[in-house]
């Protein structure tokens, strides 16, 4: 049959029925030998479908049932298992087995009445629609289970597995058993089948028995033994696939695998299936919340899943995902945990950061003080069930606060005892801190500026070391040396004002000489507040020069009292005090929407734009300002601006600005003309006082059609505009380029920038108090002035409060800091006019506004008050009354310090030596009755105090002439030495009106560049040593140093008048610094013509001087009254008033030759000039500045732009000096440009403004000291540092662009065709001296950079080469031809930076030629590293 099987090529079946020891439990024990679980593991080996539970002890129904069916065997089915040759064979089984009846326990009777050893042997089965058996549950409930019958009813057994129990079975002998199974094996061999001895159990098996059953078989011939468990699923498919080997005569002899090595490999099988398991769990598994049926729902499909519950069962699966889960749930406790006590040390920050509140206190009572904390539930939460990671809390998602509980855990106790110790260390370190600090205050070795490592081995004990880290001492250390530093530095201010004497005697000025420096070190050297700052001596020297600058240009803002000046102050008082009144401030409002516009040019122009303004406004006149409408009236204005239908003024029109226009030196000329009439008209009101200055912007248009002139008119036109604009102190405005037609040259954005302005200067003049008409023509019988130092331990409130609050007592009608007052004089009431002044605004006001007796206080226990109080007194005429004012702290008369005693004490004794007045008052005493006696010595001398000053200044009538405050009357303080100015309206505008028309054109040899624009100074802050520094300036020789830096055509703001004093360009032109020298100077008393009308110019001197009385003698000083006053003389005479430049030099030489001055000697050390020969000085000062001489200068040396006061190690030096082939770029280059990219790329006018030189110094003085010195911490101004940047190459003995190599470039630009001229410059450019090159590469790609910005910076690449070139090349303008080629210089440098990545990258160059923007992209080096490569060779071959 079974050939006949493969024959039909059918899958192979085969029979097997298993049989073993069975029977009652007599007979076989309490336990069956594993017949049952063989069978069941072998047909369903899955874990799930696998019992180990199968009875033989049924009831009759349940063996009359169909699974069973009234038989003592078994159907389990037929599986199917792959072969080798062929896909695979089916295998149906059978268990022969003996059922026990649950009543009687004896076998059940059954159509088979033979023992169980005869019947088990039979090879033919019969059992009609018997069903397979699966388990016990089975039996009776058939339906549930998958019906399916054992075939036809019969079933020929091929082969028997006989099982042999050799576990240790209760009730069951082994030998016993093994009896029984001889004979059934003798029965079984009867039958010729192939018979296969399994020994069951064999996880449980004794070691006795197995070697017992394995005695059997080899009793046996060719019986072969598999060792097998069931329950582990060992072996169990090898039992059943030997028999199979053995039915089939074809098959090889099966390899029998002993027990202990299958049970590995299945372990490690089940091993590998539930790694895999358990990842698939953790990969779909994330919360502990998930549930078994949903997961394994989700897992089914996955074979990780379906392997595990094959070998293992759902059941292990499910304990396997719940281990997970609860591994899940103790890592979510954990973070929590971990969560909460990264919090606690916190909570008990806040809660109890005093030591002392729980450092002895026991756990108990610390947890309840804990609780009773205001902010103890914000921190933690108290729960009603505990342990907290047992409750719900755990998976609260808000629950942010820590549950009290935790505290009591380990971990709480621990970072509880960690807060205690922390609180305990911290209160040592603070002790250790404050030691440190008190040893740092005591010790006399640390001193200011000295260095951490100096001072450490003097103050530092192993305490320190033990308890705080080095970086603890060193910020403390640093801390303190700030505020030893922030004292010394007060303290050496305090003793720059304390010899304010001696600053005033040497008349210094912006850039004061070396020898006046010297003297400054000479005197101050001794003191020890000096000495306190000689470790920071660039510190020192920036605060002398700050002073200096303070001493030169006093102002509220460089004032040293900063917030405490007196001048800022009395504004403050008198706003406050007279408030303006409700019908002015209604007048205002209603004026406050109204602009009225004022436009001035020839030939049409001021119509034309006044018709292109109106185009651009909206319905009547409305024009829109920062998105608020205003109406705008225009006033164009083409004629004489004498005649009353040109004037700028009229009863309708109250003009708010003017806008001046020109297009040629003609239309220029006419500007000029009428802005001057126009003042002279407003300076003469019949009123008595000035009109406020109108506000200007000057800009240039271009002619009808787009300009007929080439660009050096155009150029030449910009220049002289914007020199008139420096003369006009106005705004000038960027003119468009050539060639676009009129009404698009002064484009919307400009008219806004003008409007704009005008509202913010009207703003400004509405804020300002007007006087009333009553007080307009109320005058004062006596003018006095209040002097105070800034900064005195007695405010200004307290002495100016008192005097303010006197009845009655109004502004002054020329406004200002002063108040109009009505005081007891004698037998009569008087009108007293009282200027309220800092001292510091005082000596400008001396001789401008000179008073009829001055009332000077200053505080008794400060010495710099007094010793200003006798540099002012100094310079004050003998016969002008003072009145001294001790200002004493205590409300006693005996002050109880030395110094107030010393002081009041002195103070007395110069009041007596000048027979003044003296007081001493304690605070809040300053009221009107002390000064009673002096207001009377003041009228009695008034008449001799006017007759004193008309002698000095004849010609002004200071105190009487309604011209003697307007701004045409009062001198101007000039930005400095070198920057002098005539006042504006004075005769030089009408001066520079007859030059434009003379100048040369641009096709010239050479046409003088403008000056910067300046804003106007305060026409009442003139220094009478002002005068003497404008009367000592050449008249009109030519120098090349009295040209101006070029300036690009950008419109530069009006900038401070702090910032231009110090605004000294540092481009070179041989050597020296280029300024803007006035020709004309103006007097000291600033009257210097009325600027008339040309035709009666030569009369006006006649018309406006008035002789001073015959019997006017000249006034003593009181330095010659009394020896405490001027002690520093000494020192006026021997240096004079210059500077280091030849400016004090040519005015020494002036004095020395007989000009009839011999100096400033004896009593007329006050005067700067004394007359000769009976000649008025006045008149003989102005004739001498007009008068002109031809005299050719000599030719000078080449010094270095600004020789540094100090020696220097690093610059002035030769460029090869500073770098090296690892860095060819100087450190301070480098470090001045990536400071200026970092902060300074979108500075408007960056390169045109100039920094303030005082600060430029000290950037240098400090690099100088600390190569690694950072500028953005120093916080330099970015103006400062380009201006540093351009004054080391103005020091270089060479210039960066060689002389050798100029000629070179020069020719190489005449080349006319564009692409040739291009590769020549390049070749020329890489013939530079290598060091040369790298360094000139630098600063062109940073210009480039700049350049890129310029629409917010406006410096274009023009722009930039007309403030650079004189830098870089340096040419020799003592000859015409460098004169002459300035203009190709300019050219050159401007196509390097527009160029750059042509020049620098061997790109092509741009297909257009030169615009005036930059080029696309600076391809030129970035800032360096520290470790910068250089560049390739200069004369590496071009492309």
């Amino acid at each position: 049959m079974m050939m006949a099987r493969k024959q039909d090529g059918r899958a192979p079946t085969y029979n097997v029925s298993v049989v073993g020891l069975s029977g009652t439990e007599k007979e076989k024990g309490q336990c069956g030998v594993g017949k049952s679980c063989l069978c069941n593991r072998f047909v369903r080996p899955g874990a799930d479908d696998f019992h180990l539970e199968h009875t033989s002890v049924l009831s009759t129904s349940d063996f009359g049932g169909r699974v069973v069916n009234n038989d003592h065997f078994l159907y389990w089915g037929e599986v199917a298992r792959p072969l080798e040759e062929c896909a695979e064979c089916r295998i149906h089984v059978v268990e022969q087995t003996e059922f026990i009846d649950d009543q009687t326990f004896q076998p059940h009777r059954s159509t088979a009445l033979q023992p169980y050893v005869k019947r088990a042997a039979a090879t033919k089965l019969a059992s009609a629609e018997k069903l397979m058996y699966f388990c016990t549950d089975q039996l009776g409930l058939e339906q549930d289970f998958e019906q399916k019958q054992m075939p036809d009813g019969k079933l020929p057994v091929d082969g028997f597995l006989l099982c042999v129990d050799v576990s240790r079975g209760m009730n069951r002998n082994f030998d016993e058993q093994l009896k029984f199974v001889s004979n059934l094996y003798n029965q079984l061999a009867k039958t010729k089948k192939p018979v296969v001895v399994v020994l069951t159990k064999c996880d449980e098996g004794v070691e006795r028995y197995i070697r017992d059953a394995h005695a059997f078989a080899l009793g046996k011939k060719n019986l072969q033994v598999v060792e097998t468990s069931a329950r582990s699923n060992v072996n169990v498919e090898l039992a059943f696939g030997t028999l199979v080997q053995l039915l089939d005569k074809s098959r090889g002899k099966a390899k029998i695998v002993p027990y202990f090595e299958a049970l590995k490999q299945q372990s490690q099988q089940i091993a590998a299936a539930k790694d895999r398991y358990e990842w698939l769990v953790g990969r779909v598994v994330k919360s502990h919340h998930e549930a078994w049926p949903d997961v394994s729902r989700r897992m089914r499909s996955a074979p990780e899943y379906q392997d595990y519950v094959y070998l293992e069962g759902t059941q292990k699966a499910k304990k396997l995902f719940a281990q997970h889960a609860q591994r899940l749930k103790r890592e979510h406790v954990e973070r929590r945990r971990r969560a909460y006590l990264a919090l606690l040390p916190q909570a008990l920050d806040a809660l109890v950061p005093d030591l002392d509140e729980i450092d002895r206190l026991s756990r108990a009572k610390a947890e309840k003080l804990l609780e009773a904390k205001p902010d103890f539930l914000k921190w933690f939460v108290v729960l009603e069930e505990t342990p907290w990671d047992a409750t719900d809390h755990v998976d609260d998602a808000d629950g942010e606060r820590i549950p009290f509980d935790l505290l009591e855990t380990p971990a709480g106790e621990q970072l509880y005892e960690a807060h205690l110790e922390k609180l305990r260390a911290e209160r040592k370190r603070a002790e250790m801190r404050r030691a440190f600090l008190d040893n740092l205050e005591s010790s006399p070795f640390v001193t200011p500026g000295k260095p951490w490592e100096e001072a450490r081995s003097f103050i530092m004990n192993e305490d320190f070391y033990l308890w705080l880290d080095e970086s603890v001492y060193v910020d403390i250390y640093g801390k303190h040396q700030k505020r030893l530093i922030d004292k010394a530095k007060e303290d050496f201010q305090e003793l720059l004002l304390e010899y304010s004497e001696l600053f005033y005697e040497l008349e210094l000025d912006a850039k004061p000489s070396k020898e006046k420096m010297g003297v400054i070190q000479e005197v101050l050297g001794e003191e020890q507040r000096f000495k306190a700052l000689q470790k920071l001596q660039a510190e020192r020297d920036a605060l002398v020069l700050k002073h200096i600058h303070f001493v030169y240009h006093p102002t509220k803002e460089t004032c040293p009292g900063c917030a405490a000046c007196v001048d800022a102050r009395v504004e403050q008082l008198l706003a406050s005090r007279f408030a303006r009144p409700a019908e002015r401030q209604r007048r205002a409002d209603a004026d406050a929407d109204r602009i009225n516009l004022v436009i001035l040019g020839k030939d049409g122009l001021a119509r034309e734009l006044a018709n292109e303004i109106r185009a651009l406004c909206a319905d009547d006149d409305k024009y829109v300002i920062e998105g608020k409408v205003y109406e705008l009236a225009l006033r164009p204005i083409e004629g004489n601006v004498r005649l009353p239908v040109n004037a700028f003024q009229t009863p309708t029109f109250q003009p708010h600005g003017c806008l001046c226009l020109y297009n040629s030196k003609e239309s220029l000329s006419y500007v000029v003309e009428s802005v001057e009439k126009s003042r002279e008209s407003g300076a003469g009101r019949r009123d008595g006082h000035a009109a406020p200055p109108l506000p200007l912007a000057l800009a240039l248009v271009n002619k009808r059609g787009g300009g007929d002139g080439g660009g050096e008119t155009l150029q030449s036109l910009i220049q002289q505009g914007q020199r008139i604009a420096g003369k006009l102190r106005c705004v000038f405005l960027d003119p468009a380029s050539a060639g676009v037609g009129y009404g698009r040259t002064v484009n919307e954005k400009q008219i806004g920038q003008v409007l704009k302005g005008l509202l913010d200067a009207k703003r400004n003049l509405n804020a300002a108090p007007a006087p009333g008409p009553r007080e307009a023509s109320d005058g004062a019988e006596l003018r006095l002035a209040a002097c105070l130092m800034c900064g005195d331990p007695v405010s200004a409130d307290e002495v100016l409060l008192p005097i303010l609050q006197a009845q009655p007592c109004r502004p002054a009608p020329g406004g200002g800091a002063a108040v109009l007052l009505e005081a007891a004089v004698g037998a009569q009431r008087r009108r007293v006019e009282l200027s309220l002044l800092s001292y510091h605004a005082s000596f400008g006001t001396r001789k401008s506004r000179p008073a009829h007796g001055y009332i000077v206080f200053y505080a008794a226990r400060r010495r710099a008050s007094l010793a200003t109080l006798r540099a002012f007194l100094a310079d004050v005429p003998d016969v002008v009354p003072v009145q001294l004012v001790a200002l004493a702290d205590g409300a006693g008369d005996a002050p109880d310090d030395e110094v107030s005693r010393e002081q009041l004490a002195e103070g007395e004794e110069i009041a007596q030596e000048i027979e003044a007045r003296f007081a001493a008052l304690p605070r809040g005493r300053a009221g009107l009755d002390v000064f009673q006696a002096f207001f009377k010595d003041a009228l009695e001398k008034k008449s001799a105090v006017e007759a004193a000053h008309l002698y000095d200044n004849a010609g002004d009538d200071a105190f009487g002439s309604p011209r003697a405050a307007s701004p045409l009357c009062n001198s101007n303080a000039a930005d400095s030495e070198e920057d002098a100015e005539a006042p504006p309206g004075a005769g030089p505008f009408r001066e520079e009106s007859a030059k434009l028309c003379a100048e040369p054109d641009a096709g010239d040899a050479f046409a003088r560049p403008p000056g910067k624009p300046k804003a106007p100074p305060p026409f009442e802050a003139a220094d009478p040593r002002d005068a003497r520094r404008r009367s000592a300036a050449a008249p009109d020789a030519f120098d090349p140093s009295d040209y101006a830096e070029p300036m690009d055509a950008v419109a530069a703001k009006p900038r401070g008048e702090e910032e231009n004093i110090y605004s000294v360009p540092h481009d070179s032109t041989q050597g020296k610094i280029i300024t803007v020298r006035n020709i004309n100077k103006a007097p000291s008393n600033g009257g210097s013509g009325n600027g008339s009308d040309s035709e009666a110019d030569g009369g006006s001197l006649e018309r406006r001087g008035r002789a001073a009385p015959a019997n006017a003698a000249a006034a003593r000083l009181y330095r010659a009254r009394c020896a405490r006053l001027g002690r520093f003389a000494a020192y006026r005479p021997g240096l004079g008033v210059g500077s280091d430049d030849e400016a004090g030099a040519a005015r020494k030489k002036d004095e020395d030759g007989g000009g009839g001055h011999g100096g400033y000697k004896g009593d007329n050390a006050g005067a700067a000039y004394e007359a000769a020969d009976g000649e008025d000085p006045r008149r003989r000062n102005i004739l001498r500045s007009l008068r002109r001489t031809t005299k050719k200068p000599k030719a000078k040396a080449r010094p270095s732009l600004s020789k540094a006061p100090w020696e220097s190690s690093y610059f002035g030096v030769p460029l090869a000096s500073v770098v090296s082939p690892e860095r060819p770029i100087p450190v301070f280059i480098e470090r001045c440009i990536q400071y200026i990219e970092a902060t300074g790329l979108s500075t408007e006018g960056i390169y045109r403004v100039s920094g303030n030189k005082s600060e430029m110094e000290s950037l240098q003085r400090q690099f100088d000291q600390d190569h690694g010195l950072d500028l953005a911490e120093k916080d330099f101004t970015v103006n400062a540092v380009a201006g540093a940047m351009k004054s080391f190459f103005s020091e270089l003995p060479e210039p960066l662009v060689p002389y050798a190599m100029q000629l070179e470039l020069v020719e190489a630009h005449k080349i006319s065709d564009r692409e040739q001229k291009l590769l020549a410059l390049r070749e020329v450019l890489r013939r530079f001296p290598r060091e040369n090159y790298e360094v000139f590469k630098y600063v062109i790609a940073h210009l480039n950079r700049v350049s890129q910005q310029h629409r917010v910076n406006l410096m274009t690449s023009e722009n930039l080469s007309i403030c650079f070139w004189p830098t870089l090349m340096r040419p020799d303008f003592s000859t015409m031809d460098a004169l002459t080629a300035t203009r190709t210089y300019q050219t050159i440098i401007e196509l390097f930076i527009h160029q750059c990545p042509f020049f620098f990258s061997l790109r092509p160059p741009p297909d257009t030629p030169g615009s005036p923007g930059p080029a696309p992209a600076a391809a030129g080096p970035a800032p360096p590293s520290p470790a910068r490569t250089p560049s390739p060779p200069p004369d590496a071959p071009g492309p």
